[in-house]
């Protein structure tokens, strides 16, 4: 069996090295090339390009790559027309992915996207696109089943494949009781959105003089630019790229929407969960996302489990009463219930042998 797999992220090669795993486990003579980074290489992937030399975000920096970007393209699908593969699994990464899929149907190619797109939050009309274009859909969130399968797509549920990345974490689901008196900051990756949410945070660390705040910063941003914010908090401290140790340790956190909300409800940690953006690209966001929460967690609980401060909620004395609410038991309690109905939701573990299971199975159908 021959697959070649595309991830054009940090997580897609985190979730696609684990997906490889399994996959050799079942098949070991299987031949498999791959885009993504030093984990989907060690697990046992031929790297044909390294994600490094993909990521480029934002519009103005699409525009200034745009030669690189079509040259990828260009060798992407030389390089598949070269391997010759049974099919080619696409994980997440939807601007570069749907491309090479909807290229690859073409050639007659079998196409299996693992980690959807989030269409179901805005502009769902590309789901038709994903129907001629994908053979086989696995969805990591439960709800994206009954989504995709209104349409008559081939989709399977493999539960989310954190579970898998954090196994190694045995402390995932902490006493709510803890003496812990650790209070995390996750203000996220990019210098946008730290620039707006960071201080907001800061501004209520002098209200909680009994705990210990501790930033989780990203390895995407130098430490010096997390410390410009620091000169009036010097009790507050400075972690870089160990965000999971962080929660290990924390009894509380207040975090960035994003996947980092998701991975703090893993962690088994009560959160307040902030988002503050551009103000005229939140007017225009706000017309066009068609979900209930911000937050995966409520997306995923379909309920207000976790706080959710957005844009001009988010300021001191919100995140004040928010964060205090947190800290009281009856609280703590009723989140870490929520957190273990959470994690049921998202299959207990075993996405990647799930969906290594789903392709082999399609694949030999």
């Amino acid at each position: 069996m021959k697959l070649y797999v595309i991830a054009g992220e940090a997580s897609g090669d985190l979730h696609g090295s684990n997906l490889l795993k399994a996959l050799f486990k079942m098949q070991p003579d299987l031949k498999c090339r791959v885009w993504g980074g030093d984990m989907m290489q060690s697990a046992g992937g031929e790297l044909a390009k390294h994600y490094r030399d993909l990521a480029f975000m934002g519009f103005a920096e699409v525009i200034m790559n745009l030669r690189t970007i079509v040259r990828n393209i260009a060798f992407c699908k030389a390089d598949i027309l070269a391997f010759q593969p049974d099919a080619l699994v696409l994980i997440d990464y939807p601007g570069f992915n749907l491309r090479i899929a909807k290229w690859a149907k073409r050639q007659g190619i079998r196409v299996i996207y693992y980690i959807s797109p989030q269409i179901w939050a805005w502009h769902q009309s590309r789901v038709y696109d994903i129907k001629r274009d994908v053979d086989k859909m696995l969805v990591i969130l439960p709800f994206e089943q009954a989504f995709f399968g209104k349409y008559g797509m081939d989709v399977e549920y493999v539960g989310h494949p954190l579970l898998d990345a954090l196994q190694q974490h045995t402390d995932l689901n902490p006493d709510v009781t803890a003496s812990s008196r650790v209070i995390a900051l996750l203000p996220g990756s990019r210098r946008q959105e730290v620039q707006r949410i960071l201080p907001e945070m800061l501004a209520v660390t002098k209200d909680f003089p009994d705990y210990q705040f501790i930033i989780a910063g990203a390895t995407s941003l130098p430490a010096s630019y997390y410390r410009t914010f620091l000169t009036d908090y010097p009790q507050v401290q400075l972690v870089i790229g160990d965000a999971y140790g962080v929660l290990q340790k924390a009894h509380a956190a207040l975090v960035k929407s994003g996947t980092s909300t998701l991975e703090t409800a893993l962690f088994g940690v009560p959160q307040v969960v902030c988002y503050a953006g551009n103000a005229l690209s939140y007017q225009i966001a706000r017309r066009l996302v068609k979900v209930k929460y911000i937050s995966l967690v409520n997306l995923i609980m379909d309920r207000p489990l976790v706080r959710e401060l957005i844009q001009h909620e988010l300021n001191r004395e919100n995140l004040k009463m928010a964060l205090a609410d947190i800290l009281r038991p009856e609280k703590r309690m009723e989140i870490h219930s929520g957190y273990t109905a959470l994690r049921h939701l998202l299959g207990d573990g075993g996405a990647s042998r799930k969906s290594a299971e789903a392709i082999v199975g399609y694949l030999k159908h």
